[in-house]
């Protein structure tokens, strides 16, 4: 933040009834804001003391006065004269800087678009094709109160612009969606900022946005048409595998590279249920028939999932995500790992597979087997033999 001070306000100068201004009538004997102070005086010399009464009412005149002598100073000088601006005038004036002219004149509607990591490419795109980031609003930080943003104010830090996405760009994109965002969709919100040349060259306009983000945050899918008429369920296609580090799922990977699950289908449960949001226990059931048999479809065979070590698992829809309008769940296949999280695969679930880097052994065919459950999944009931 800047050192800089914001300069004084200008001082009022003298005028008609204010010591140093010119003679006026509000200098005459008995008027003015001092009028009432003479009176009493001459009283005082040429009549002697005087009663309480008169006494009481000379100072609520004087008082008066003050009062009526400060309002005809503002009256004089002016009210803004003491007014302290967010921003001194004549300061560097927005310019776009870095992000370009699409930065500098993007507005709600608009949809964007880069290659480069720095987004210094950044590009008006057509909403209809492929594109990064649409967006939702944009927030003037020159309009901020106090020197936080005001002209050589320091370069803010990532910590802050996720504050002031928080701030600005959620409530922005509930609007722009009319209510129906998915807070648990595939579209997370978002915020571009000018980058440290255009704060420099005095650029204080964000843009708030909506993004398909990967695992570190930043936009990596690219989106075609607008996010008001896409569906915002979390889903991927068929035959998607997700990435691993550390045990958990990243991002979209060739399934040849080690991965934490692959996509055997997607669902529609508006298809079954109507009106409003399921239970997770009713959409449990559905989506273990609906799942079982689509594992097997894609897999090639009902016991490939068995042979090859999977576990079969899916998500849920919750009230806030159904009422966005969200519908839609994958269904997955991966595997446990011995402690927290997932086992590495490679090679896609429909050929020859390695579990940690071994080919996978299949368990004895005697009904019994219980594969390890994933994270947040509880383990199947297995009934006993009777």
């Amino acid at each position: 933040m800047s050192d800089e001070q914001l300069p004084p306000p200008p001082f009022s100068q003298p005028g008609p009834g204010m010591p140093g201004g010119p003679r006026g009538r509000a200098r005459k004997k008995g008027g003015g804001p001092l009028g009432p102070l003479r009176n009493l005086r001459g009283k005082l010399d040429s009549d002697g003391p005087l009663s309480a009464p008169t006494l009481r009412w000379g100072l609520l005149a004087v008082a008066v006065g003050a009062v009526v002598a400060a309002l005809i100073t503002l009256l004089i000088s002016g009210f803004d004269s003491g007014r302290v601006e967010a921003h001194t005038p004549g300061g560097t004036q927005p310019t776009g800087a870095v992000a370009g002219a699409a930065f500098g004149t993007a507005r709600q509607g608009d949809c964007l678009n880069w290659s480069k990591p720095n987004a210094s490419d950044l590009s008006k795109v057509d909403c209809g094709g492929k594109h990064l980031f649409e967006v939702t609003a944009d927030v003037d930080l020159s309009k901020y109160p106090g020197k936080e943003f005001g002209p050589g104010s320091r370069f803010p830090d990532s910590l802050r612009f996720s504050e002031l996405r928080d701030e600005h760009c959620v409530s922005a994109a509930q609007v722009y969606l009319g209510g129906k965002l998915d807070p648990r969709g595939k579209f997370a919100v978002g915020l571009i900022n000018p980058g440290e040349a255009g704060w420099k060259a005095g650029e204080r306009t964000l843009r708030c946005g909506l993004q398909v983000a990967g695992s570190q945050g930043v936009a990596t899918r690219p989106i075609t048409g607008s996010v008001r008429d896409s569906n915002q369920s979390k889903v991927y296609d068929v035959g998607t595998c997700i990435g691993i580090k550390g045990n958990l799922p990243t991002d979209p990977v060739d399934c040849t590279q080690p991965h934490a699950y692959e996509i055997v289908s997607t669902v529609d449960l508006g298809k079954q249920f109507q009106g409003g949001p399921p239970s997770k226990d009713d959409q449990d059931k559905f989506m273990e028939d609906q799942c079982g048999k689509d594992a097997g479809d894609y897999l090639g065979a009902p016991d490939a999932l068995r042979n090859k070590t999977l576990t079969l698992f899916w998500d849920f829809l919750d009230a806030r995500s159904w009422l966005a309008g969200s519908r839609s769940l994958n269904c997955m296949v991966g595997k446990g790992a011995d402690q927290d999280g997932f086992a590495s695969i490679t090679g896609t679930a429909r050929g020859d597979i390695q579990i940690d880097g071994q080919a996978p052994v299949p368990p004895p065919n005697n009904g019994r087997y219980t594969p390890p459950p994933l994270p947040g999944a509880a383990p199947p009931v297995i009934p006993p033999s009777r």
